[in-house]
């Protein structure tokens, strides 16, 4: 993490969740997600500073809710990444 103007930024990493069974990593590296260069969760980030938190929280409920009902695993393994990188913002800060 970076200190900017009172508070912590976060820097993307895609290593959180094990997928080397599958072709397509659609959990730490989708494509759609990385455009001219930026990736999206980095723009997220910026634009809700302290409020980051919030929204990781929010992608955790969101694909614990729905992996029975659409992408089973895969939505797990996203909720596992979400919740491993809000461990780690959080113990970073405390």
């Amino acid at each position: 993490m970076m200190e900017n103007d009172g508070f912590e930024t976060w820097k993307y990493e895609n290593t959180l969740v094990d997928t080397s069974d599958e072709d397509t990593d659609m959990v730490n590296n989708p494509a759609h997600y990385n455009q001219q260069g930026i990736e999206c969760i980095e723009a997220i980030a910026a634009a809700t500073e302290k409020g980051f938190q919030y929204y990781l929280q929010g992608n955790i409920m969101k694909y614990l809710w729905r992996y029975r009902y659409k992408n089973g695993v895969e939505d797990l393994r996203k909720a596992q990444w979400y919740l491993e990188l809000l461990i780690e913002i959080y113990e970073d800060e405390n």
